[in-house]
Formats: C-alpha cells, structure tokens, sequence
C-alpha cells in the first residue's frame, strides 16, 4: 500500500527500470505553461518546473529580460509599450 501522500493523483507515477525489475517513483508533476496576460498565448523564454527548482535559478534564466517579460507576449509587450508612451 502506498504512503497516504501518493494516493491521490497530484504525484506523477514514473516507472523506472532497475536490476531485478521496475520500480514505482513518484515526482512532482510540473505546472501548466504560462500566459500572456492580454492574448493568452503560452510564453516562450519562462521555464516551467517546480518552484523549489526555479528558486535556484538565476534571475535571466527565470523570464526573458524585457520590459513586461514573464508576463506579456513580445507583440503585447510591444502594444503596451508604444500605448504607454504615446500617453
């Protein structure tokens, strides 16, 4: 019987091959894609892992370094910011 914390389904079950057959793992499962804000088109340059792994990245490594990166696409970063400065 698994430990209680496996049963539910917010564990991935991965399967790995060992010497005298296959080992059950569990993993964490990793997190959806990120959105821009405005279009929701899925961001590229954002890396997608779990949070204790993203900790230890750097900064330049955990979103693109533009204005509004991580959170906006770059053509509607590119709209906000021409809109901003047109004000």
């Amino acid at each position: 019987m698994p430990a209680p914390r496996h049963r539910s389904r917010s564990w991935r079950r991965v399967y790995k091959k060992i010497t005298h057959g296959v080992k059950l793992v569990y993993k964490r499962k990793k997190p959806k894609k990120t959105e821009c804000s405005i279009t929701g088109s899925k961001l590229s340059g954002v890396k997608r892992d779990i949070p204790s792994r993203i900790k230890k990245l750097s900064k330049s490594k955990k979103r693109p370094e533009r204005p509004y990166g991580g959170v906006l696409s770059p053509m509607a970063s590119r709209r906000e910011i021409i809109k901003r400065h047109r004000k």
